[in-house]
């Protein structure tokens, strides 16, 4: 694996595990946190495809364009685009005034997150871990 590709993982793992605690948290849960984090480990994971595939991107945060870059690698990947919208919003959006996530947001955020981190994964040839609880 290429170091700039580790670095991306490295990265997307924090972010899986920050939402996860989020999402679970017993007390107080930052639900509206939980969703940032989804979208970031999602985006970091597209990221690491692309990278370790030699493809080249802008910094970016928008999952549509990450997902049209990795498609010419994975089409089956394809079927991610509708999920991948919606955790687009509630990652974004929950971060400012006008939308609160709940748990159910978190909840579909996460589960999202997990799978392209998942199928993301499997491309890398990375081995999978247990699944959070969501």
């Amino acid at each position: 694996m290429k170091p700039s590709t580790a670095e991306w993982v490295a990265k997307a793992e924090g972010d899986w595990r920050t939402a996860g605690r989020e999402l679970r948290a017993p007390e107080n849960p930052n639900y509206d946190a939980a969703c940032f984090h989804a979208q970031q480990c999602a985006e970091k994971y597209l990221k690491a495809v692309l990278a370790e595939a030699g493809v080249s991107f802008r910094k970016t945060h928008d999952l549509a364009l990450l997902l049209d870059l990795a498609l010419p690698l994975q089409p089956s990947w394809e079927e991610l685009r509708d999920t991948l919208d919606r955790l687009a919003v509630l990652g974004t959006e929950a971060r400012y005034p006008g939308l609160i996530a709940d748990a159910d947001a978190a909840g579909e955020a996460v589960r999202t997150a997990q799978r392209v981190r998942d199928v993301s994964r499997a491309a890398l040839g990375l081995g999978a871990d247990a699944p959070q609880q969501s």
